[in-house]
């Protein structure tokens, strides 16, 4: 069979009772064929971690009182959920042996792994009480394991050749219907051992499944009418946004638009194939799609990325040397510390991260070129739009907005899409209220 559309669902959508019940619903309304890919209920996987966290500090007692918590509050999400007493039964049994489970770790040795493992269980759980949900309703259905298809190679990425056999495989059982239910995030990794695709997983889950399988959109489902022209949570009337490129929505995703997990963009872009954000309480809107190509627009939309840290080389032996921007390179390559943004003198160099795990050694390595300082408490802000050469004075109107605000860092040409500005994280409210002003007419 072939399927139509895969449809991701985040946690608030699969939130509690009701909310399982208008998924279930939406995802039923057609017999389109689909895939839907769920993550764990909202709060699910942060108590997980925290269960993982206590074992892991021989704090058992306090792991204990974490799964007893969540156990009562899934089994009123149970008797909630269903009306007969034979499902009610049934996921009361299911629900016993994940809490069983997760208590047999209280009392051995616990491993970091082992916590992959344990943070499974959030989506191992949302999508088996959809599917006992949907039999209840006699809405066919199947669901299949992504501890059966998904898996990441040595160096956490997608085992693609691996993927594909075994999802084909899985899909091509003739007990597999037009309705197939599978858990986002969750994989193995290239020892077999039980694994993740990092937080915010789920949305690549659905993006891997949907490029493998060449359909025709992948639609991820959240609690917003899909990617808006500015953050709602710090500027007032903003609108969505209706057609991104796929490069667009990278940069937005990547520099804090929370509605898009940044990684999921690249295998719908590798396939071609369009991504759409719509909201689960809104369904009938549009949304936002994500697409090879959309129309030229000054500007699109802005996004803002905190916890930002600014570091900067200075030196006068750079002056003309030859390889020094590639040896300042290098030390953050040997530390897997991604850089953001980056600017260049002929005496400086500054650049900016978003992990700062391993600042002090890397400041120590730094420190054999040069003078460094150090700044933190930065927010990178992402401005997306048509920013080609030939485009005239779209750039001024962006910095003429924050005329009042000091800029650390203006990057600019990299990128035909996107400009973006280092600010300080007190400064960012200000300066988003100021672009969404200019140029959207946001409040």
């Amino acid at each position: 069979m072939e399927y139509t559309n895969v449809l991701k669902f985040g946690g608030t959508s699969v939130g509690n009772a009701q909310r399982i019940q208008a998924v279930a619903a939406l995802v039923s309304r057609d017999d389109v064929p689909k895939i839907v890919v769920l993550s764990a209920m909202s709060g699910t996987t942060n108590s997980l971690v925290e269960i993982a966290d206590h074992l892991y500090r021989g704090r058992r007692q306090e792991a204990l009182d974490v799964i007893r918590d969540m156990e009562i509050n899934y089994l009123i999400v149970n008797s909630e959920l269903f009306s007969t007493s034979k499902y009610i039964r049934e996921g009361k049994e299911f629900l016993q042996t994940i809490f069983t489970y997760l208590r047999s770790f209280v009392n051995k040795e616990f491993y970091p792994l082992q916590e992959k493992a344990v943070v499974a269980q959030g989506e191992i759980i949302s999508t088996t009480l959809m599917h006992y949900y949907l039999q209840e309703q006699e809405i066919p259905s199947t669901l299949i394991s992504a501890l059966d298809f998904m898996r990441i190679d040595k160096d956490g990425e997608p085992d693609y050749f691996y993927i594909k056999q075994n999802l084909h495989r899985l899909l091509a059982d003739p007990s597999a219907g037009r309705l197939v239910i599978t858990q986002g995030f969750v994989c193995r990794n290239a020892q077999g051992e039980i694994d993740n695709l990092k937080r915010g997983g789920s949305d690549y889950s659905a993006a891997i499944i949907g490029g493998i399988l060449n359909v025709a959109e992948i639609q991820i489902w959240t609690d917003i009418d899909g990617l808006h022209n500015n953050d709602p949570r710090h500027v007032k009337n903003t609108r969505p946004v209706r057609l991104l490129s796929f490069d667009e929505a990278a940069e937005l995703a990547y520099f804090g638009a929370k509605i898009l997990h940044p990684s999921s963009i690249q295998p719908a872009k590798r396939a071609s194939v369009p991504v759409r954000l719509k909201n689960t309480l809104n369904p009938a809107d549009e949304g936002t799609l994500i697409d090879k190509d959309s129309p030229a627009c000054d500007f699109k939309a802005v996004a803002a990325k905190d916890d930002i840290t600014a570091v900067k080389i200075k030196s006068s032996n750079m002056l003309l040397a030859y390889g020094f921007v590639r040896t300042v390179f290098e030390i953050f390559e040997a530390w897997k510390t991604p850089i953001d943004m980056i600017a260049t003198s002929e005496v400086a160099i500054s650049l900016t991260i978003d992990d700062t795990r391993h600042l002090d050694r890397i400041v120590k390595e730094l420190e054999r070129y040069g003078t460094i300082e150090v700044e933190h408490a930065l927010s990178i802000i992402c401005v997306v739009g048509d920013f080609r050469a030939d485009t005239p004075g779209v750039i001024a109107r962006a910095l003429h907005a924050l005329r009042e605000i000091p800029l650390r860092i203006v990057s600019y040409g990299a990128s035909e899409h996107s400009v973006s500005l280092l600010v300080r994280q007190a400064d960012k409210q200000r300066a988003l209220v100021a672009l969404g002003r200019a140029l959207f007419d946001n409040e």
